[in-house]
């Protein structure tokens, strides 16, 4: 099915854990890029931006291949939540989501690793509800420490599974990698070959 190398630009476990599931082989290599966002850049741009750099940095330290960036956030209200700082920054968070629809959006580009560096980047939008959660159950999960690298401080597919009661769109989407729209990225890059 997949003809392709495909090299991962992130050292994200559950990344890695998607293309597993789909049985496609990759190698993975982090781009080690600056994630800090641009003063007044909307959630998709920044997204979009930092999917974009790490691809294209990791692109240029290969010969061959088509090259997956990929960066998730977690957006409610209009505040645009990252990875927590501490474990106060992670129940901060967690207080945010409880009770309450949020979306998380994940850009995704593909860059070809050749003379033509050809790109595609896109983002994929999800849904999510959180059930009403007490201070005991917040702490008892950041006490778990699965909140620390996870963007808006929580895992889909962990622990934090026992808080949601809702998913509009696609479940990978939440977990990194938006599968789906991968898949067509790839069809779309490699139609020229």
């Amino acid at each position: 099915m997949l003809e392709h190398k495909i090299i991962l630009a992130s050292g994200s476990p559950r990344r890695a854990e998607i293309l597993k599931i789909l049985g496609w082989p990759f190698e993975a290599i982090t781009a080690g890029i600056d994630e800090q966002r641009h003063d007044g850049e909307n959630a998709v741009a920044y997204v979009t931006r930092l999917a974009h750099a790490k691809a294209r940095v990791v692109a240029g330290r290969v010969s061959s291949g088509i090259v997956v960036g990929a960066d998730t956030v977690v957006v409610i209200d209009g505040a645009i939540l990252g990875q927590p700082r501490d474990q106060a920054d992670a129940r901060r968070m967690l207080g945010l989501l409880n009770g309450s629809w949020h979306e998380v959006l994940t850009g995704i580009a593909l860059v070809r690793a050749s003379e033509n560096g050809h790109s595609v980047v896109e983002h994929e939008k999800t849904r999510v509800r959180f059930g009403d959660v007490t201070a005991e159950e917040i702490d008892w999960y950041v006490s778990t420490g699965e909140p620390m690298d996870k963007a808006g401080a929580y895992a889909v597919q962990g622990r934090a599974a026992l808080f949601i009661e809702e998913i509009q769109g696609d479940y990978f989407n939440v977990m990194g990698l938006p599968v789906r729209l991968l898949f067509k990225l790839i069809k779309r890059i490699t139609a020229a070959d």
